[in-house]
């Protein structure tokens, strides 16, 4: 049995350009699915999230016209109910990265307003993406990439093949023009090698270690891919 560890958003907003604070924090999809196809092999999950406080979903996230109809928001709900871990996070300033086999972050928003900036996160990406354990993050959680840069400027994930939300998915949910910054700029800017698929079709990147999906259908795949490589 593997342990994963599951870093998740502590945000409850994400603070836009004209300075208003829009409700958010993790999608529930995102989480949901690979948590179910983690344990359902028998692997153990671990969630951690800044200081340790309970995440906050993205009410968003569970409305029927995300999910498939009133049925694929239900089965999302009562997912989101049995992750238990979600309700005892432990401080991701207290992780240990060498105690777990593998990494994987959900998105959701919560991840562009406090993951994108915390050292500790910037910290166990590039200590887990040097020790060659399986390193999962989608849609928008690749923004925590932003803060694994060294003391020398450089950061972790320079040259490497990822994927995460585009900006055209970005214009697509009407956020284009009031977010600070657009995920996609950013990870160009960083120096990555930025895949982009169809908006909204799952769409999965894989470099040596790293697996990265763009939006939540990249969810499950993602999921699927790490499980292979965990053994």
């Amino acid at each position: 049995m593997a342990k994963i560890l599951f870093v998740v958003t502590g945000a409850d907003h994400w603070t836009l350009a004209d300075g208003t604070a829009h409700p958010t924090g993790f999608w529930a999809e995102e989480a949901v699915t690979p948590y179910q196809i983690f344990t359902g092999a028998g692997h153990e999950v671990v969630v951690a999230t800044p200081g340790g406080v309970v995440p906050t979903v993205d009410r968003a996230s569970l409305a029927p016209d995300v999910n498939g109809g009133q049925e694929g928001a239900d089965k999302v709900a009562a997912g989101l109910e049995a992750f238990e871990e979600l309700r005892r996070p432990v401080a991701l300033e207290d992780v240990d990265p060498e105690a777990y086999d593998a990494v994987f972050y959900p998105g959701g928003h919560g991840p562009m307003e406090d993951l994108s900036a915390d050292p500790a996160s910037g910290r166990l990406l590039t200590e887990t993406l040097a020790s060659g354990r399986p390193l999962g993050v989608v849609c928008h959680a690749p923004a925590a990439l932003l803060a694994a840069t060294g003391p020398d400027g450089v950061n972790a994930f320079a040259g490497y093949r990822l994927t995460g939300f585009t900006n055209t998915e970005e214009d697509r949910a009407g956020f284009a023009d009031k977010a600070k910054w657009l995920l996609q700029d950013r990870l160009v800017a960083l120096g990555t090698d930025f895949q982009e698929g169809e908006p909204w079709a799952p769409f999965v990147t894989t470099d040596r270690n790293l697996v990265t999906g763009q939006n939540p259908a990249s969810a499950a795949p993602l999921a699927e891919e790490l499980l292979r490589r965990i053994g």
